[in-house]
């Protein structure tokens, strides 16, 4: 079994901007159930679709498989729930891991996440000066969750 450790913070300021290559990716869910995803995703000339477990703190399982681009366009258009999460991730190399910073589009722009995957729940590890908040274990910032409640509808929500 595949396993993501995987834990999520808001950037505080935008330090971030400009480091690490952007890619554009597109990704919609087969199933969003919380028990069980299954996402179709297209990051730039690549597509897989991935299947997680629920979330257990920071770790849940992981099944991740390459598919061909046209099938996953297909599967977004006609398949996923609707809206699509759109997001431009910028891979950003610090202090021996990678961070992804997350800058939604569409119905959650505004919204921007960094996560970094670790090897274990303890695992020790530098925050850029550019993290804040941790929001790890929040279901509003699960890609999934993006679908329900777009980040646009949040403050309709407070």
């Amino acid at each position: 079994m595949g396993v993501e450790i995987e834990r999520k913070f808001l950037p505080s300021g935008d330090g971030w901007r400009g480091l690490g290559q952007p890619t554009l990716m597109r990704q919609g869910y087969l199933t969003s159930d919380p028990v069980r995803t299954v996402r179709v995703r297209i990051e730039g000339e690549r597509a897989v679709i991935t299947i997680k477990s629920k979330s257990t703190g920071a770790t849940r399982g992981e099944w991740e498989y390459e598919i061909p681009v046209p099938d996953a366009a297909e599967l977004l258009d006609r398949l996923c729930e609707q809206p699509l999460v759109e997001k431009v991730r910028h891979r950003i190399d610090h202090q021996g891991h990678t961070w992804e910073v997350d800058e939604f589009q569409g119905e959650n722009a505004g919204l921007v996440v960094a996560e970094i995957e670790l090897g274990s729940e303890d695992e020790a590890f530098e925050k850029p000066d550019w993290i804040g908040q941790e929001v790890t274990g929040d279901p509003r910032y699960y890609n999934s969750s993006l679908i329900r409640l777009p980040y646009s509808k949040w403050k309709d929500q407070a």
